[in-house]
C-alpha cells in the first residue's frame, strides 16, 4: 500500500503568534492533517541565530506549541516535536552542506536581508538554508507550506537533495515541494496601521489576548478620517479585509453594503470585527489556558512527538549515510 503523502511545517519560536500567523501559515498547514502524513517541529536550533536568552527560548516554545494545539493540531494523528530533541538533523545538515556551492548560499533571501540591513550575519543565518533543507529532507516530506517568502529556501532544499540523488545514481532523498498560499488576502494579512502584519511593526493582533485587550488593539486600526454618514469603500479599509477573513459570505455582503450605503462609522465596524474574531477565539483561547495549566501534558506530548521523529530521522540518515560512505 502506498503511503500517505507527507507534509512538514517548521514553527519558529519567536512568541505569541498573530492573527497573520493563523490565516496565512497555521490553519492551512493544519489542515493538512486530515489528507497527509504531517510533520510539526518547533524550530529551536533556528531560533538561535537571533535568540540569546535561554530561559526566554523555553518558554517560547512551550508557549508556540500550546498555540498549535490550542488551533486544533492534533497529537495523535500527527507528530509535533522540538527541533533539538532530533539532533540527526545536525549531522543531515552537515552532509547536505558539503553539496551546496557557497553562491548559492549568498543568494538566499535571509542572508541578504540580514546584510542590507545592515545587521552582524552570523554563519547560522548565512547556513540558515542548509539547516532547513535538512528539516525538510530528514522526514521525506513531500510537500512544505511556507509563504511567498520562504519557497526559494524549499526550492535550495529540492536542489541540494537533486545533486546528491545525482551523484549517487539513487533516490536517496525524496524531493520536496513547497505550497504557497494562493489566496492574496490570506498571504499578506494587514495589521493595524495597514502594512503587512508583523512583530517587527508592532501592528499585530497576537493570538489568545483576553477580550478586552483584543477589543483595545482592534480600536486602534487606522481608517480614514470619513464621517458617519459619508459612504466608505471597503475594498480600501483595512477593518474590512479583516473581518471578510473570518466573516460568511452573507456578512461580507452585508457590511459591504452598509459601507457604501453610507451611516456606518468606523467605530461600528470595528466593534462588529470585535465579537466576529472574539467568537472564533474564544474555544481556542479557552485550550490554550487549559494547556498553560498543565505545562507537564505539553512536554509530554512533546516528547511522544520527537520519539516517533526519531524513528524516521534514524532510517533516512541512515540510507544517507550509506550512499556517501559513512556507514
Amino acid at each position: 500500500m502506498a503511503r500517505r503523502p507527507r507534509s512538514l511545517t517548521g514553527i519558529q519560536p519567536s512568541g505569541m503568534p498573530h492573527l497573520g500567523n493563523l490565516v496565512g501559515a497555521m490553519e492551512p498547514a493544519i489542515a493538512l492533517q486530515d489528507t497527509h502524513d504531517s510533520f510539526y517541529f518547533i524550530a529551536s536550533y533556528h531560533a538561535l541565530t537571533t535568540t540569546r536568552d535561554a530561559a526566554v527560548l523555553r518558554e517560547r516554545q512551550r508557549q508556540v506549541a500550546m498555540c498549535w494545539l490550542a488551533l486544533g493540531l492534533d497529537p495523535e494523528r500527527t507528530t509535533l516535536w522540538r527541533q533539538q530533541d532530533v539532533p540527526e538533523v545536525c549531522e543531515l545538515s552537515w552532509i547536505l552542506s558539503c553539496f551546496t556551492a557557497h553562491g548559492m548560499m549568498e543568494r538566499a533571501h535571509a542572508f541578504k536581508a540580514a546584510r542590507d540591513a545592515g545587521r552582524d550575519v552570523n554563519m547560522g543565518t548565512f547556513c540558515y538554508p542548509v539547516l532547513m533543507a535538512a528539516d525538510i529532507l530528514l522526514f521525506d516530506s513531500d510537500v512544505v507550506p511556507v509563504g511567498k517568502d520562504q519557497k526559494q529556501h524549499v526550492e535550495m532544499a529540492r536542489d541540494i537533495a537533486q545533486a546528491i540523488n545525482h551523484r549517487y545514481r539513487d533516490a536517496v532523498l525524496v524531493l520536496p515541494t513547497p505550497v504557497v498560499p494562493t489566496q492574496e488576502d490570506r498571504a499578506a494579512v494587514p495589521g493595524l496601521d495597514g502594512r503587512k502584519m508583523s512583530k517587527s511593526y508592532n501592528n499585530h493582533l497576537p493570538l489568545f489576548l483576553p477580550p478586552k485587550q483584543l477589543r483595545k488593539r482592534i480600536m486602534r486600526i487606522v481608517t480614514d478620517s470619513k464621517g458617519v454618514d459619508e459612504p466608505k469603500d471597503p475594498d480600501s479599509c483595512t477593518v474590512f479585509a479583516l473581518y471578510k477573513l473570518f466573516a460568511t459570505a452573507e456578512q461580507q455582503a452585508d457590511l459591504a453594503s452598509r459601507y457604501r450605503e453610507g451611516g456606518l462609522g468606523y467605530g461600528t465596524a470595528k466593534q462588529e470585527l470585535f465579537e466576529l474574531l472574539d467568537a472564533r477565539l474564544t474555544a481556542p483561547r479557552e485550550r490554550y489556558q487549559a494547556l498553560e495549566a498543565s505545562p507537564q501534558r505539553v512536554d509530554e506530548i512533546l516528547a511522544g512527538g520527537a520519539g516517533r521523529a526519531r524513528e524516521v530521522a534514524r532510517a533516512r540518515l541512515g540510507r544517507v549515510r550509506a550512499a556517501v560512505g559513512l556507514n
